[in-house]
């Protein structure tokens, strides 16, 4: 009796389970798991607080950062991180983990965005003034005029303005993008 081909015989009972998850899938789930936790565990804590994470989560977070690095008690408390990390769902906290590392290359963005509008404040005066206002009606023509004006005859004096501060942060502070 010959069995060559018959597919019935060989076929295993976990083939026809979709949620089925091999030992190797599972070790890449939880070093995955583990890599996320262990770049949490690098954050600060006023970061991990605008991040909106488990309380058990957190609180082994926090935890971590009082063993010291490099022992082996450090090691198996970063994979109970890990095992903690295969609870929940990966994407919301790697999102919130983006966002949190990426806000200062945000500011830096916004800060030159601003750094530049002022230039063109007071080099072009009552054109980009017009412009502006066009783009943001909230603005009070005459603050930025009397704050150009100032900051112009300031300019002129030295190198430091005081006016030209006073209207980057008045920009900052009205703008909101």
């Amino acid at each position: 009796m010959k069995i060559v081909g018959d597919s019935e015989h060989f076929q295993q009972p976990y083939d026809n389970d979709d949620e089925y998850v091999s030992r190797t899938g599972f070790k890449k789930e939880s070093e995955e798991a583990q890599a996320l936790g262990m770049r949490l565990v690098a954050l600060s804590k006023t970061q991990l607080d605008k991040m909106d994470l488990d309380e058990f989560l957190y609180d082994a977070i926090l935890k971590s950062k009082l063993i010291k690095q490099k022992t082996e008690a450090y090691r198996r408390h970063l994979q109970y991180i890990g095992k903690l990390m295969r609870g929940f769902d990966h994407e919301p906290i790697q999102a919130a983990l983006d966002k949190v590392l990426n806000k200062n290359n945000n500011e830096a963005a916004q800060i030159q965005i601003f750094e530049k509008m002022r230039e063109r404040l007071l080099t072009n005066g009552d054109d980009e003034v017009q412009a502006l206002l066009d783009q943001h009606p909230q603005l009070d023509r005459q603050k930025l005029r009397q704050l150009i004006r100032q900051a112009n005859k300031e300019l002129a004096k030295g190198p430091e303005s005081k006016s030209s501060k006073e209207l980057f942060k008045y920009l900052r502070s009205e703008i909101k993008d």
